[in-house]
């Protein structure tokens, strides 16, 4: 770049920069977290979340847990489609219907098109192991999350036993702490 192209060129801005990061994620196929993207970027977390909300406002991104964006897939409208099987055994697949765009016909002969459906059931097998994978993740964060709230709500639970019982009331309903463990252990001859 010249001298004067640096002096005349904007600076990215904040949000093409989160926006690109959650693109480079996707295409490495990892998930978008806010803590990933203001790895990527350098941003503060602050500034990530400001942005990330600002994307999924304007409808770039969607928020698909706490924390955790995917980008918002814009495709042109879906053309019309058949897959034909002609006397002679060949296969013809037709691309029809969207405006501005030309009709494309494929004549494809039988190991053509049994190769084109291995191709198809490969991507077909590869999306459903990354929408399982995705499940899996969001299945596992919400149970840390859970299992996190349950154990701040045992922990205040053993609390107040503790306040309200004595040690004998607790040993009889099963509550026994570590630290009771080893204070009773070290106190036995």
């Amino acid at each position: 770049m010249q001298p004067d192209e640096q002096a005349t060129s904007k600076p990215i801005s904040s949000t093409t920069r989160v926006f690109d990061a959650v693109r480079e994620l996707r295409g490495l196929e990892q998930i978008a977290t806010r803590e990933t993207v203001a790895d990527l970027t350098g941003l503060k977390l602050s500034v990530v979340d400001d942005r990330l909300r600002t994307l999924v406002d304007d409808g770039k991104l969607k928020r698909l847990l706490r924390g955790i964006y995917e980008l918002v897939e814009a495709y042109p409208p879906s053309r019309n489609i058949s897959k034909t099987i002609l006397d002679n055994g060949y296969v013809m697949i037709e691309f029809t219907g969207r405006a501005g765009a030309e009709d494309v016909v494929l004549h494809l002969t039988p190991c053509e098109d049994r190769a084109l459906a291995q191709l198809n059931m490969g991507a077909a097998g590869q999306a459903i192991l990354i929408n399982s994978t995705n499940q899996h993740l969001f299945l596992a964060t919400e149970l840390a999350a859970r299992v996190e709230s349950q154990g701040r709500e045992l922990k205040a639970m053993r609390e107040l036993l503790r306040t309200k019982l004595g040690t004998r009331q607790m040993d009889l309903l099963g509550i026994v702490e570590p630290e009771d463990t080893e204070r009773r252990e070290g106190s036995q001859p």
